[in-house]
């Protein structure tokens, strides 16, 4: 442990505040499903590095959990949104 973790982690939070005000203002439902897969990746980033600061193991199986979550939310906009193309009417 460097001790670097928690100001990394502090740093990841704050980038994840501004994310938070992209999101209310974000023009379509792309840009807002993007900063959702943002949040995703950076709550496994913080998750990790507070496991390493606090020797938890458990906090990176919770981390595993949502980028297994991220990832499958990420296909299933796609997926919906490529539907959506091909059927307008539907």
């Amino acid at each position: 442990m460097t001790g670097l973790e928690m100001p990394v982690a502090l740093f990841l939070l704050a980038n994840l505040l501004v994310a938070l005000l992209v999101a209310a203002h974000g023009p379509t439902a792309a840009d807002r499903m993007l900063v959702a897969l943002l949040f995703g990746t950076t709550g496994v980033g913080i998750l990790v590095l507070l496991a390493r600061a606090g020797g938890r193991g458990a906090l990176v199986d919770v981390a595993l959990v949502i980028a297994l979550l991220a990832a499958i939310t990420g296909i299933a906009f796609a997926r919906r949104a490529w539907h959506d193309k091909e059927h307008p009417d539907a």
